[in-house]
């Protein structure tokens, strides 16, 4: 399975993710569920390089199956702006991998 935890600052932005696990939907390569999910979240962290213009402190595991991402303090508010929308985003879209094959992707807040 694959956990999805968000971590919320004191201003209820996402301030951090992790990813870990697989979803074991298929055998390797044809896991439509991992893909789906990985391509998101890689998607949303080559978005907060690309449109929002900072470099997030990335922790990925070697086998593939772990990735977290911390945002660095943020002074500009439509830097803000951005990772805000890149970040729910991205929580929005693994939401709904989440309701449609919940025994294999589950998502918790802290």
């Amino acid at each position: 399975m694959i956990r999805v935890v968000f971590n919320r600052n004191e201003a209820g932005s996402i301030q951090s993710f992790s990813m870990s696990g697989h979803a074991e939907f298929d055998v390797r390569g044809k896991d439509l569920v991992c893909a789906g999910a990985s391509a998101v979240a890689f998607g949303a962290v080559n978005s907060l390089f690309e449109n929002a213009k900072i470099e997030p402190i990335i922790d990925q595991g070697k086998d593939g199956g772990y990735l977290a991402i911390e945002i660095p303090p943020v002074e500009d508010e439509m830097t803000k702006f951005r990772i805000e929308v890149i970040l729910e985003t991205l929580r929005t879209s693994l939401e709904t991998i989440e309701k449609d094959y919940g025994q294999y992707i589950k998502i918790s807040y802290n």
